[in-house]
This record gives C-alpha cells, structure tokens and sequence, in this order.
C-alpha cells in the first residue's frame, strides 16, 4: 500500500519548535522593524513545513486515500459524464481513448484492437475506466501508473482484483498501490502490437515515470503519456526533487520527436496558457493556441493531445534555453546562460511566479 505509517517525527519536532520559537520573537520587546522581518520569515517556514506535513499524510498514511475517496464522491456528483468531452485518437489498428475522471484529470485507455487488448493508464476512477473498457469490449491486460497519488493510482485496486490477470505496472521507488510488476528506466511493455517504454522523470515524484507508446509498430506517431510531469503548456510541481532534477526530467522529453502526442494528466491548459501570456505576451504560437483552448473549453471539449513541437513553441517550462523567454523574465537569481544550473534557475523562478498567479 501507499501509506506506511505517520510522517517522521523530526517533522512533528520541527513544527513545535518553530511555532514555539514564533510566539516567543513575537512578544519579545524587540524593534518594531526587525519584528515585522522575523514575522515574515517565520510565515514563509511555518508555511512550507506545514505543506511537507500535509504532503506526507497524503502520501504516506490513510488521511490520503480517505481525501481521495472524498474526491471521487464529488467528481462523480459534479460531473456524471465527465469533466469534458473526449474524442478517442485511431491509428491503424491502435486507438487511444482519453477518460476524464475526477474533476479535472485524465486516464487513458490504450487498445490493440485486432487482439482487443488493452493498457490504461493512471486509472483514477475504476468505475469510469470499467465503463470504458465495456464498452469497447476488451480485456485489460496491464495498468501502467505514472506514480503514487491517489488522483492517479486510486483504481488500481479494484481493478486489478476484477480483472486478475492484469498486471500493475510502475516504478518501485514510488510506492505504487498494487503494484506487481516494477519497470526501471527503458523497461518496454508488450502487449499485442502495443510497445510502451517507460521513461524515469522524477521530480514531481522520487519515482515518477512517463511512458512512450512506439508508433513504429502501427506506423503512426508516438504517444506521450506523461502524468503530472508535462501539460499542455505547463509542467507539474516538484514534491519530491529539486528543479534540477525536474530539468533533467523535462529534457528527457525535449529529446523526443516533434510528432509526438502528448496526452497529459489534467486539463490545465486554460490556465497554463494564461500564465505563458503573462511570460511571455509577444509569443504567437501560445495566442493563437489559447484562442483555439477556450473555444474548446466553452463546449467542455477536451484540449487534449497537442504535440510536443508545439509545446517548443509556447510551453514556458520547456523554453528555458531561449533567450526570449530570459530577456521576458529578466533578472534572474542567477546567469542565464545555456549551462545546467541557470536554466534550473530560470524553471525554479518561472514555478515561483507560476504559483503566484493561480492565487490572484
């Protein structure tokens, strides 16, 4: 299972500490001024510690599986045919059908439909994902999660128990629940003409994985099933890494293919197109990207695939190496050259400012 007990007692000690510490700065006579400063910095450090607590009871112990639960009650009350309306993608003799589940996410049903077969991905809601899979009236086979939160491997029980010959996939670093089957970075899964190669990106997750759908095999273009790493113009938080490692995990998928489908997590691109405006106002491609989103999302279409050489073009997370988007942003904490730790730099200030426009 996800959850392996309360968070480590040094998180418990800290938080005491600092609150104690806090009350005592706070009715010392000291200067006004230097007050005020304390104050302040003591809000930014009791407010992450406070975040890291409530991370590691989601993640670590019952509390997460009980707010997810909670979640898919309200999803299914809110939205009983979904979030939004999804078309499924064909490729000679291979068919990619997005499910929205919960209230803005994605799993995805991946069909060999000569061997009526079947993957899915990130299965949320298993009993939106079983609607699926009678419907089109095939055996699954495998369920591959990109990792550990239950907004994307809350189905996993269910569904493997109702189909038991299905195997779990995902990495073993990231406490996957259910999981029998562990891949580790270029580990490819067969099923019928399906080749999908997982992919390690961690940063959002110790252990996240994206995974590759070859389009070789079927001779159509390959298909990105990339979780909380990459979104349309967006990328995920980092819970567990630094913005190196979250570099290093996005420049894994700038190695790829321009025709290359992404089919990301959530429907975030109203929002993430805004924040890119904001980065980045002269950039024509995300203008004109945003003007076909909301047309989309007035009808609650879904605004997914795009593909990876348009997310070159507007997506401010994969842009950190041009000089564009480093003149729009200016100043930096640091040089903004093309070397490793600048561009970490860049992408850490780009979240900052990200975070601070979702809470205008």
């Amino acid at each position: 299972m996800a959850w392996q007990g309360w968070p480590a007692p040094g998180l418990w000690v800290s938080g005491c500490g600092l609150l104690l510490l806090a009350f005592i700065l706070l009715l010392t006579p000291r200067g006004c001024r230097a007050r005020l400063g304390l104050r302040g910095l003591l809000m930014t450090r009791s407010r992450r510690l406070l975040f890291r607590i409530g991370y590691s009871l989601y993640t670590r112990t019952w509390l997460g599986y009980l707010f997810y639960r909670q979640q898919l009650r309200r999803a299914r009350n809110r939205y009983p045919k979904g979030h939004s309306k999804t078309q499924p993608r064909l490729f000679n003799g291979v068919k990619v059908l997005p499910i929205p589940v919960l209230s803005d996410n994605y799993s995805y049903l991946i069909i060999d439909t000569q061997a009526r077969l079947a993957v899915v991905v990130d299965p949320s809601d298993p009993r939106a994902v079983q609607a699926s899979i009678e419907k089109e009236g095939v055996t699954l086979v495998a369920i591959l999660c990109t990792h550990k939160h239950w907004d994307h491997s809350g189905g996993n029980r269910d569904l493997s128990r109702r189909h038991r010959d299905c195997r779990v996939y995902g990495s073993p670093q990231d406490g996957i629940p259910y999981l029998t089957h562990p891949l580790c970075h270029q580990d490819v899964v067969s099923v019928g003409r399906l080749q999908i190669r997982a992919l390690a990106t961690p940063g959002h997750t110790q252990g996240h994985l994206v995974y590759l759908l070859d389009g070789e095999p079927y001779r159509g273009p390959s298909c990105l099933f990339s979780g909380d790493l990459l979104f349309l113009s967006g990328c995920g938080r980092t819970f567990e890494g630094t913005a190196e490692t979250m570099l290093s995990s996005l420049d894994t998928v700038l190695g790829l293919g321009d025709d290359t489908l992404l089919w990301p997590g959530h429907e975030y691109a109203e929002e993430n197109l805004g924040f890119a405006g904001v980065v980045e106002p002269e950039n024509l491609a995300r203008e004109k990207k945003m003007q076909w989103v909301q047309r989309q999302r007035m009808e609650r279409k879904s605004t997914c695939p795009s593909t990876l050489g348009e997310e070159r073009t507007y997506n401010p997370f994969l842009r950190t190496h041009c000089l564009a988007l480093q003149e729009a942003l200016g100043p930096g904490p640091g040089p903004t050259g093309d070397d490793g730790c600048s561009r970490a730099q860049l992408l850490e200030e780009l979240r900052r400012l990200k975070d601070m426009h979702k809470s205008k």
